[in-house]
C-alpha cells in the first residue's frame, strides 16, 4: 500500500479519545436488540449472526439512522446519542457502496469533504490522495458504472475515509463481489483498515471476512450477544449452534465426569480433558471416521451407529450429514465415500478418537 507524504495525504488524525463506548437498547415491535460494544482506537470489530440477528440494527444504531431506546452511544468520550447522523464523526461502507452514480469516483470521494466545509479545490485534493492510496489514481474521472465491483467497493471505503471518521462501519463490504474479486479485495481491504487508526465495526454473515478482517468477534443472536473473544478463541470452543456451524464443529452440551461427558441429548463421548459439570463438547468433521460394518476390535468408547441423511461437496471432500445415536456431520474423500457406498439412508458407524475431541466447560 502506497503511503503519502504531501500535505494532501490522507491521515486518521491524532488519537487521543477512548474509543467506542455503546450499549445499544432498540426496540422495534417484536424484536429487541440488547448488546453492549467496546473498542480502542485501531480496533477492528465483526459482528456475526445468522439473518435477523440485529446486526444491521446495530450498525445503524452506532450511524445514528436507528434511535436508541435507551442505553449510551460514546465515541472518544462525546456522548452521541442525540447527534443527528450527518454531524457524527462516523463512516460507513454500505453494502451495494451506493455511490452517486452522476458523479466521477474523484467527486464522488470529494463529497465528504466539501460536506464538511472543504473548498472544491481541497475536497479533490484530498480525494486525489485518497484516490492514489487505493490504487485508484487512473480512474478518477470514472464515473460508477464504468468501474468494477472491486474498484466500486475502494471508491466507496475513500469516500467514508476522506472525512476522517472516529468510527468506520463496513456493512457486508464484501457481499456484492463475486468470489474472485472478494479474495483479492479482502486482502487490500485488510491492509487498509490495518492502517485504520480509529474504530473499525464490520457487520457480516461471511466467517471468512470476519476471521480475516477483525481482531474481535462479536456473535448476537436474538438481539443477544452470545459470545465474543478473539476469532482463534471462537473457533477452538464455540458455545452456540450457530457458532459451531459457523466454524465447522460439531459441538454438544452434557455434563462431565472426568473424562466422561454425558450428553444431555444422546450418549456420553469420551474426552482427553477431566472436568466436572457442564461442558461443551466439539471436535470438527474431518475428525469422524466411517464404517458400513461395526469395526473389530474397536471400544464401545466413541462408537456410534448412525445414518446417512445427506451428502454434500465441501471444498474437496464430501461432507455426510448423519443422524442416529448421535447427529454429526463426517468430512471424508470422495474415494472414501465411493467406497463406504455412501448415500441418503445407508447405515454407519461413527467413531471419533478421545484426541481428537475438545471438552470445555458451559
Amino acid at each position: 500500500m502506497t503511503h503519502l507524504d504531501d500535505s494532501t495525504a490522507p491521515t486518521s488524525g491524532d488519537v487521543h479519545g477512548e474509543g467506542l463506548d455503546a450499549h445499544l437498547v432498540v426496540d422495534r415491535g417484536p424484536f429487541r436488540l440488547d448488546i453492549t460494544l467496546t473498542a480502542a482506537p485501531g480496533d477492528v470489530v465483526a459482528l456475526l449472526g445468522p439473518n435477523g440477528a440485529g446486526k444491521t440494527t446495530a450498525l445503524r444504531a452506532l450511524a445514528g439512522l436507528a434511535p436508541l431506546t435507551a442505553g449510551h452511544l460514546r465515541l472518544d468520550g462525546t456522548e452521541l446519542d442525540r447527534t443527528p447522523p450527518e454531524s457524527r464523526p462516523v463512516g460507513v461502507v454500505f453494502q451495494d457502496y451506493l455511490l452517486f452514480p452522476h458523479l466521477t469516483a474523484l467527486d464522488n470521494v470529494a463529497f465528504g469533504p466539501r460536506c464538511h466545509g472543504a473548498t472544491k479545490a481541497e475536497a479533490r485534493n484530498q480525494a486525489a490522495a485518497w484516490l492514489d492510496r487505493m490504487g485508484l489514481a487512473d480512474h478518477a474521472g470514472a464515473k460508477p458504472r464504468r468501474l468494477s465491483g472491486g474498484q466500486a467497493q475502494r471508491v466507496a471505503l475513500a469516500r467514508a475515509l476522506a472525512t476522517h471518521p472516529r468510527l468506520l462501519l463496513l456493512d457486508e463490504p464484501l457481499a456484492a463481489l463475486d468470489s474472485r474479486t472478494r479474495l483479492e479485495v479482502r486482502a487490500q481491504l485488510r491492509l487498509h483498515l490495518a492502517d485504520f487508526e480509529a474504530v473499525a465495526v464490520l457487520v457480516t454473515h461471511d466467517p471468512l471476512d470476519a476471521m480475516v478482517l477483525a481482531d474481535r468477534l462479536v456473535v448476537v443472536e436474538h438481539g443477544r450477544i452470545v459470545q465474543e473473544g478473539t476469532p482463534a478463541d471462537i473457533a477452538r470452543s464455540p458455545r452456540t449452534d450457530y457458532v459451531a456451524q459457523l466454524v465447522g464443529l460439531n459441538l454438544y452440551k452434557g455434563t462431565a465426569a472426568g473424562h466422561t461427558v454425558h450428553l444431555d441429548a444422546g450418549p456420553a463421548i469420551t474426552t482427553t480433558e477431566d472436568l466436572t459439570g457442564p461442558v461443551f463438547v466439539a471436535f470438527p468433521p474431518g475428525a469422524v471416521t466411517l464404517f458400513r460394518d461395526r469395526p473389530t476390535g474397536a471400544s464401545a468408547r466413541n462408537l456410534w451407529r448412525c445414518e446417512v441423511t445427506g451428502l454434500e461437496t465441501h471444498g474437496d471432500q464430501i461432507r455426510a450429514a448423519l443422524t442416529g445415536e448421535l447427529p454429526l456431520t463426517a468430512d471424508l474423500t470422495t474415494v472414501a465415500a465411493a467406497e463406504l457406498d455412501l448415500h441418503p439412508g445407508a447405515s454407519v458407524w461413527a467413531t471419533v478418537k478421545a484426541t481428537q475431541t475438545h471438552a470445555y466447560p458451559a
